[in-house]
């Protein structure tokens, strides 16, 4: 069995954690192209009078439907949607921009807003999709907050997730006329919410919705696809959003509990679902256990079901590993959610598991990682790891490396070395058949056509990596996080002194 080697005495300047350099040109024009489909403009012809009749049908059609919620009013909603009738909701929709691009404003200019908590992400649902959510009822007075600079916020915290398939919340409840955004402001925000921002969006929930919110979606139709629209998903209460999203990680605001609770009755926090993956069922059980259990039964430091993962990714003949490996958006993409399942129980049942495609491989491998009883890096590690980021450049590496090596349980630096060493870069050359050569099947090192450096592979992992065992996860946590794994990544050789 490999054992940890002890940490390095003496710590070498550490470099850059940004690793952004594609070393070969990119071929994403050859594969997994989708076509820019998500401007609709079938519907441009539209006069003035015709969007106000279809407002007011929409308006009929709204105040028919037998739910219990009552209708957003407000003294300027029907005034507001008058002005824009009469304006020609075309200037709207052409109208220029003025916000800054993401990454223009320093980050330090966001905290008052970031204070608020009107964004969140929460780390990755069922299907491996992270989940952001906005709350409605944490937006301040529109006098009292920089609508542009809030857009701005807004796309600069979006940027590092977008880029992989996610699902959108937005809770509805707590939008007055106190706080409520123009509608041009609204019609500015979907455009600049460009179609990098939603051609990876899988679903958007909109919690709570009345009248309001649905007559705002039908003005947005000429500006919306087809296509998008099939994501958008009304959520009347919060036990349906529990069948689909978990809501205990969601941290859902007490007043939008008590709306719920209001509208609906009962207890206004659904109870866990049966299938919950902490649920032991049989001593051949891999997901939702400890790696002590698996090591007990199985006879084994690595748990079969990662070593079948990274064995598919990685065959050892070459030709199928290169194509895996070179699949792009690998470890970004959700896959089959019944395939999913039905791999995960063979799995759970000590079966080999067949995969039919890379996607599958990678989403069961962070699948196993998120469901684990205590995370790999443990709960003990979690609040140093979030104190990553304060850490002087000289101390990151010998305090990882003493972290890792000495603070981690045998079984989770085993784990963890052998799962790093896959998505890392490996420099040091190995000996075949009396040849010197350099391990290239590696997940990084395919980065050029995959798309995962070390920077997109951090933002994926690191959540599935490490959490905390008494509060949900949170934008403030995964920043650290996220900070610490690429660090992982980018000195494997150093850390684990390979």
């Amino acid at each position: 069995m490999d054992t940890k080697p002890l940490p390095p005495s003496k710590v070498d300047t550490v470099t850059n954690l940004g690793d952004n350099d594609e070393p070969y040109p990119s071929l994403s024009d050859c594969h997994d192209y989708e076509p820019n489909l998500e401007f609709d403009d079938s519907e441009l012809l539209q006069s003035p009078e015709d969007i106000e009749q279809t407002v007011d049908a929409f308006q009929i059609q709204a105040n028919s439907i037998g739910s219990p919620m009552s209708d957003f009013t407000d003294e300027d909603f029907e005034e507001e949607l008058a002005e824009a009738c009469e304006e020609n909701l075309h200037s709207l929709m052409y109208c220029s921009t003025s916000y800054p691009e993401v990454g223009v404003t320093p980050p330090e200019k966001f905290s008052e807003i970031a204070k608020l908590g009107i964004v969140d992400v929460k780390g990755d649902d069922c299907d491996g999709r992270k989940i952001i959510v906005v709350y409605a009822c944490k937006l301040p007075p529109v006098k009292e907050v920089n609508h542009s600079l809030l857009l701005s916020y807004l796309k600069y915290t979006l940027e590092s997730y977008v880029k992989q398939d996610y699902s959108l919340i937005y809770f509805h409840y707590g939008l007055t006329s106190r706080n409520k955004p123009s509608l041009g402001w609204l019609v500015q925000a979907y455009k600049a919410f460009d179609r990098n921002y939603k051609k990876n969006l899988k679903a958007l929930y909109l919690v709570h919705p009345t009248s309001f919110l649905k007559i705002v979606s039908q003005i947005f139709r000429p500006l919306i696809s087809a296509k998008f629209g099939k994501k958008l998903n009304y959520i009347q209460k919060l036990k349906e959003l529990d069948e689909l999203i978990p809501i205990e990680k969601l941290d859902i605001p007490n007043e939008v509990k008590e709306h719920d609770k209001k509208l609906w009755g009962g207890c206004s926090t659904p109870q866990l679902s049966s299938d919950s993956p902490f649920e032991l069922t049989s001593p051949k059980q891999q997901f939702g256990v400890t790696l002590q259990h698996i090591r007990d039964n199985y006879d084994v430091t690595i748990p079969p079901i990662v070593k079948q993962c990274v064995d598919f990714l990685d065959t050892p003949d070459g030709n199928f590993a290169t194509q895996s490996l070179e699949t792009e958006g690998l470890f970004r993409r959700s896959a089959n959610a019944l395939k999913i399942k039905s791999l995960k129980e063979m799995a759970n049942k000590g079966q080999k598991v067949i995969f039919g495609d890379p996607h599958e491989a990678a989403v069961l491998l962070k699948k196993f990682l998120r469901e684990l009883k205590e995370p790999l890096l443990t709960y003990e590690l979690y609040e140093e790891i979030l104190q990553f980021q304060s850490w002087n450049k000289e101390e990151q590496l010998r305090s990882v490396s003493i972290m890792v090596m000495e603070k981690l349980p045998e079984d989770n630096y085993q784990v963890l070395k052998y799962i790093i060493k896959f998505l890392s870069r490996i420099q040091k050359p190995h000996w075949h058949y009396g040849i010197k050569v350099y391990y290239k099947y590696l997940v990084m090192e395919r980065s050029d056509l995959n798309k995962m450096n070390a920077q997109n592979l951090a933002v994926v992992f690191g959540p599935n990596l490490v959490w905390s065992e008494v509060v949900s996860m949170s934008l403030a946590a995964i920043g650290p996080i996220n900070s610490f794994t690429q660090f992982l990544l980018l000195h494997f050789n150093e850390i684990f002194m390979i």
